[in-house]
């Protein structure tokens, strides 16, 4: 497996040669998303409303799959950082026993309680329930397949193998993009299943990601040798991955369950608007992904460095991200706020529909650098193992999205009043997120000139 050398060399070649193949995974994963929107637009608004309230019990699998993801990946990090390959090890297989346990439990209850978690949402319209719940049950058939590929991507992006995340997801796109159309539309041998083929085409998408992981997996020899699944982990490694992925996994559902509050809010104005707040988040999602790829990459990049003590490295090391992630994100709100009709129209032509999701887009793209600056300070804070400061931040400026939200939203704004919260609230997490990483960096070049280690 090739990997990327995270304590030596250039910094801008080590950051870029391991970030690069992680923002394309992401870009990837999101262009996922984005084929089931484009294939279920041509069907209807209603089905794309209906797999977009579905979809929030999507997000949150993805956030609970954080704990074993990130703690995982932190600590092996660390550990190959400080040359300790058992140990490393050893994090690994506890990641992988903590994922097993957490998606056992959420499938289960996904899959028993569909009914309810759907009519939270409060949708308007008998088929557009009726459809939700269908795509809720079948892609939470599935949440295995999507667990333990997080976690695979969080092993292999520690020990610097991004490149075999990019591959695996890569060909998993491609199944997605050949079978989504078939099932949707029931080409040739497959009949047409509609909204619950595009559910069963990302369940065989991400099960085909998942072999090549285990494909991969078995070529490595280094830190999964040493992964006995069927033995015992230790208790100590749960703790410690539970310490550093907890927080930020309590973040990601605390920000899921707002944003579902948020779409009962937003339902208040019709299944159309459901629909477009869908699609206008998918394609916004080419600018946070693509950081969050990126927060990955210095997340890697930090988590390693720290384990050896390259202090000025991991200071050179965030400032080379940050300016590269700025040129990305000044880029991404362009593209939003000044070429927002010709984007939504790829998924949505009904003009109905349209206005709104343009509203959206541009109100979006105003916050996009500073959303940036927040993920990817963030990565940089969890590579420290120090999750709580963007934990903090990040719940208490999603929490005043939901006051704000109603508040504005009764005003001559409407449901433009929904989208401004959202915007409002991260340009200032990005400004508190980004100023507490620098002040510590600050701090540090302090302390480490009077000859006193550590970050503390």
């Amino acid at each position: 497996m090739q990997k990327v050398d995270l304590l030596e060399g250039s910094i801008v070649r080590s950051l870029t040669s391991l970030a690069l193949p992680i923002m394309a995974t992401s870009l990837i994963q999101m262009a996922y998303n984005m084929t089931d929107m484009i294939w279920i637009g041509r069907v209807s608004a209603n089905a794309v409303a209906a797999v977009g309230a579905a979809g929030m019990y999507l997000w949150l699998a993805n956030g609970l799959a954080m704990i074993p993801r990130l703690g995982g990946q932190v600590k092996v990090a660390h550990e190959l950082g400080a040359q300790n390959i058992e140990r490393a090890a050893s994090y690994g297989q506890a990641a992988f026993h903590l994922g097993a346990l957490l998606v056992v439990l959420f499938t289960t209850l996904c899959i028993t309680l569909n009914g309810p978690l759907i009519a939270f949402f409060r949708l308007n319209t008998p088929s557009v329930i009726a459809d939700a719940r269908t795509y809720l049950v079948i892609v939470a058939a599935g949440f295995f397949f999507s667990f333990f590929n997080q976690i695979f991507t969080g092993m292999f992006t520690a020990m610097g193998g991004s490149v075999v995340v990019l591959r695996s997801t890569a060909i998993g796109l491609v199944g997605n993009i050949i079978l989504d159309p078939l099932m949707i539309f029931g080409i040739g041998p497959f009949p047409q299943m509609g909204v619950a083929g595009a559910a069963t085409a990302t369940v065989l998408a991400q099960a085909i990601v998942t072999a090549m992981f285990l494909l991969a997996a078995r070529r490595e020899m280094t830190v999964f040798p040493q992964i006995h699944i069927f033995q015992a982990s230790q208790w100590r490694a749960w703790a410690e991955i539970l310490k550093i992925g907890l927080p930020v996994s309590i973040q990601s559902m605390f920000f899921s369950g707002l944003s579902m509050i948020l779409a009962r809010l937003v339902a208040g104005w019709g299944d159309a608007a459901i629909a477009a707040q869908k699609v206008g988040s998918q394609i916004e999602s080419i600018s946070y992904t693509t950081a969050e790829g990126f927060a990955t990459a210095v997340n890697a990049f930090i988590a390693q460095n720290f384990g050896a003590g390259r202090m000025e490295r991991i200071r050179k090391g965030y400032w080379t991200a940050i300016g590269m992630i700025v040129v990305w994100s000044g880029f991404t709100t362009l593209m939003l706020v000044v070429f927002p009709v010709p984007l939504f129209r790829i998924f949505i032509p009904d003009d109905h529909v349209l206005q709104t999701g343009v509203s959206y887009l541009r109100i979006m793209g105003y916050s996009q650098i500073l959303m940036c600056l927040e993920i990817t300070s963030s990565g940089a804070f969890q590579g420290l193992g120090r999750p709580m400061p963007p934990t903090l931040a990040g719940i208490i400026g999603n929490a005043a999205r939901i006051p704000l939200a109603v508040f504005l939203s009764a005003t001559v704004l409407g449901l433009d009043g929904v989208w401004w919260s959202i915007s409002i609230s991260s340009i200032a997490k990005g400004i508190v997120v980004f100023t507490w990483f620098v002040v510590i960096l600050r701090r540090y070049t302090h302390r480490q000139a009077q000859g006193v280690d550590g970050l503390e």
